[in-house]
C-alpha cells in the first residue's frame, strides 16, 4: 500500500473548487515535487493531506498509522514567526508533542530526539541563541529540525525556500535530498523553482489547467510536448 493514495480529489474553499478529480500516490521513500501557477490548490492539497481542511470530494487513504502523527510539516513562514522570541532548542524540542499526544513534561526520550535532530541539522552552535536573531536559512533549518521530531516517515514542506538568497537555498535543497537518500524519508514539497524540482524530486505532481503526476522525466517529456504545440 501506498503511504498516501488519493482518489477522485476534489479541493476548494468556501464552494470554489480548484481541483477537480486528482488522482495520484505518493510510496515511501518518494521525493514529490508539486509545482503550477499561483491559486491552482497547491497549498488547499497540503492541507488537505494534512488534515487541516476536508476535500469536497473524492477519498485520500493512508498507510497505517501514518495520518497526524507520522507527518511532520514545515509551513510558510510569516513575518510574526520569523520573531518568535523562543530558543532554538525550544522550537525543535516543541516537535515531540505531535508524536504521543499532550503531556506536561518533555521526557528523556524527546530531548535525546531534539538532540539529535540539532546535531543532524548543525545547529548545536546555535542551541540556545534566540530564533528571532538568526539569519532565513538557520531558521529553516531549525524548522525542519523541529519537522524531523515530529516524525521519520513523511516531510511536507511549503515553499521552504521563500526568500533565501541561491547559495543558501542549495544548501538547504541540498539537505532536504540527503534526508530523503540517506533516512528515506518521504518528501512532498510545494515549490516555484521549477529548476530546483526538476534536479532534486523523483516524482512531478503539476497542478492548473494541465494536470500530471509521474516522473521527473515523463513530465520533462510532456512540456516538450506543450513547447512543441505552440505553448510557451
Amino acid at each position: 500500500m501506498a503511504q498516501i493514495s488519493c482518489k477522485n480529489l476534489c479541493l476548494g474553499y468556501d464552494g470554489k473548487e480548484l481541483v477537480h478529480h486528482l488522482n495520484f500516490e505518493v510510496d515511501r521513500g518518494d521525493y514529490l515535487c508539486i509545482v503550477g501557477e499561483n491559486g491552482v490548490g497547491k497549498t488547499t492539497l497540503m492541507r488537505t493531506l494534512l488534515g487541516l481542511r476536508p476535500p469536497m470530494d473524492g477519498t485520500i487513504e493512508y498507510e497505517d498509522g501514518l495520518k497526524g502523527q507520522g507527518i511532520g510539516y514545515l509551513p510558510q513562514q510569516t513575518d510574526v514567526q520569523r520573531d518568535f522570541p523562543a530558543s532554538v532548542w525550544e522550537i525543535v524540542l516543541s516537535g515531540c508533542q505531535r508524536r504521543e499526544g499532550f503531556h506536561p513534561f518533555y521526557r528523556a526520550g524527546e530531548k535525546a530526539l531534539a538532540l539529535q535532530n540539532i546535531r543532524r541539522l548543525h545547529l548545536e552552535p546555535l542551541k540556545n541563541r534566540c530564533y528571532r536573531e538568526l539569519s532565513g536559512g538557520q531558521q529553516q533549518r531549525v524548522l525542519l529540525a523541529r519537522a524531523l521530531c515530529a516524525t521519520q516517515q513523511i516531510l511536507l514542506l511549503d515553499e521552504p525556500a521563500s526568500g533565501l538568497d541561491p547559495a543558501v537555498t542549495k544548501e538547504f535543497y541540498g539537505l532536504i535530498k540527503e534526508l530523503n537518500q540517506s533516512s528515506g524519508i518521504t518528501v512532498i514539497m510545494i515549490t516555484h523553482d521549477i529548476a530546483a524540482a526538476l534536479q532534486y524530486a523523483g516524482k512531478i505532481l503539476h497542478l492548473g489547467k494541465d494536470v500530471f503526476f509521474g516522473t521527473r522525466d515523463a513530465y520533462l517529456e510532456s512540456r516538450q510536448g506543450f513547447v512543441k504545440g505552440g505553448e510557451a
